[in-house]
């Protein structure tokens, strides 16, 4: 090519960016559009995915409380703040405290639990903090803990009574429950405060003087993790939908820390079934594979919202009393997060027991994280059924129920099955035998 056609390419190249191109006044004001993952139309469809039946005219919409008291709109200002100390009679604040029951030396992991609830909740609600002990709190411990809260805390000992072996318990077969459990690898067996520990959760922590003036609580656990902001008063919403049960995981337990708890449960309700509430709904907790036996399924205690008038009330105390009584929290190893499961499954009907399935949290391996939530939480969803089995050891020999235990609760759409699916056919290739759900948990809403 010789240079004058080059010459004339170059110049009908420049005519034609001259003519396609735009002037240079508009180049600045080029805007390029980056579409962005929006958030749930309403955030609250998250949270009950099979709505409870309403059996009564007025009976209390929680979905609908959610719309309406979210934003924030009873964190504590400082005008009402003013307000209820002068006419503390006249405050709908309800009575609540978050509690938790820990040891001097485990100040860290509590400190990390209270600077993300502090953070994600209680700094704009402001609810106060109340600590039990089997011993007295360190001047370190009150120190460090009252530092992290502009809340009240106070610190608390356990009753000497609440926390050893009751006169009725053989201690020789109590040590050999010990080594027993521990040798065949039962989850903290061998621990003696351990047995006096979920002994007390079960039956005594809401007896405690301290809390006599308090209606609800919020249980808070050292080494656990919050991860989303919680726009709403948790304990108000409690209240004005009556309910008396909040859970954040249901999953199984290993059936070995507790063989006789279900026959225990059982001659219970024969002695006393005018306790049973007529809504009550057991069958979610009962397996028809395995002789209606118990399935073992448990709302994860160490995360629980609860009405403490509810723990108070008949039925409870005498479920508690007959279970104590039997001696199973130290002839085997009754934990207090199955029998709080069974209590509320008994005496409280589903509709005001609550998934708090929006918060986000973890307790060691165990791990929950809502769906479309990246705008208030900094955790990676998990599917429904991410915790399903995470307790059960694999040389524990029991015998898993056909679904997980939190589509069991939920029921309806969430047990609908992929067509052609079925277990067997997955654990042939492999799988556990529970990949098989319609609905993942993580579906755009």
């Amino acid at each position: 090519m010789t240079k004058r056609q080059v010459a004339m390419v170059v110049c009908l190249a420049l005519a034609l960016f001259v003519w396609v191109a735009p002037p240079p006044s508009t180049w600045r004001r080029r805007v390029v559009h980056i579409t962005l993952p929006q958030p749930a139309t309403s955030p609250y469809q998250i949270l009950q995915p099979l709505p409870a039946p309403r059996t009564q005219k007025n009976a209390p919409d929680p979905l609908r409380w959610l719309e309406k008291n979210s934003n924030n709109k009873y964190a504590v200002t400082p005008r009402s703040k003013l307000l209820g100390s002068i006419t503390p009679h006249l405050s709908q604040k309800p009575r609540a405290a978050l509690i938790s029951l820990v040891r001097n030396s485990e100040l860290p992991g509590l400190m990390q639990s209270m600077r993300q609830l502090e953070y994600h909740w209680n700094r704009k609600y402001q609810y106060p903090w109340i600590f039990f002990n089997d011993e007295p709190f360190s001047d370190e411990f009150k120190q460090a803990t009252q530092n992290l809260t502009s809340a009240k805390c106070y610190y608390e000992v356990v009753p000497n009574e609440h926390w050893s072996l009751p006169d009725w318990v053989d201690e020789g077969r109590f040590m050999n429950s010990l080594e027993y459990l521990g040798a065949i690898g039962v989850g903290k067996g061998w621990m003696i405060s351990y047995r006096h520990m979920c002994r007390w959760n079960s039956g005594f922590f809401y007896k405690h003087p301290r809390l006599k003036d308090y209606d609800w609580y919020w249980r808070v656990e050292p080494d656990v993790h919050f991860f989303c902001d919680i726009d709403y008063d948790v304990f108000r919403f409690m209240r004005d939908n009556n309910m008396k049960y909040g859970f954040n995981m249901n999953i199984l337990d290993d059936a070995r820390s507790f063989p006789s708890l279900w026959s225990r449960t059982r001659s219970f309700i024969n002695a006393h079934p005018e306790l049973v509430h007529p809504e009550a709904d057991l069958d979610w907790l009962l397996d028809p594979h395995n002789s209606g036996d118990y399935n073992n399924c448990q709302f994860f205690s160490n995360f629980e919202v609860g009405n403490l008038d509810y723990f108070r009330g008949e039925a409870n105390e005498k479920y508690f009393e007959w279970l104590d009584r039997g001696g199973g929290f130290y002839y085997e190893r009754f934990g207090d997060a199955p029998i709080h499961t069974l209590s509320v499954a008994m005496f409280v009907p589903k509709s005001e027991i609550w998934f708090f399935r929006d918060v986000g949290y973890q307790h060691d391996i165990n791990r929950h994280c809502p769906p479309y939530s990246a705008h208030r939480c900094s955790c990676e969803p998990t599917v429904m059924d991410e915790n399903f089995y995470k307790l059960v050891p694999l040389e524990s020999p029991q015998k898993k129920p056909d679904d997980t235990c939190i589509r069991q609760f939920l029921g309806g759409h969430w047990l609908n099955k992929k067509e052609g699916w079925n277990m067997e056919g997955e654990k042939l290739f492999g799988g556990d035998g529970y990949h098989g759900y319609q609905l993942t948990g993580l579906e755009e809403l």
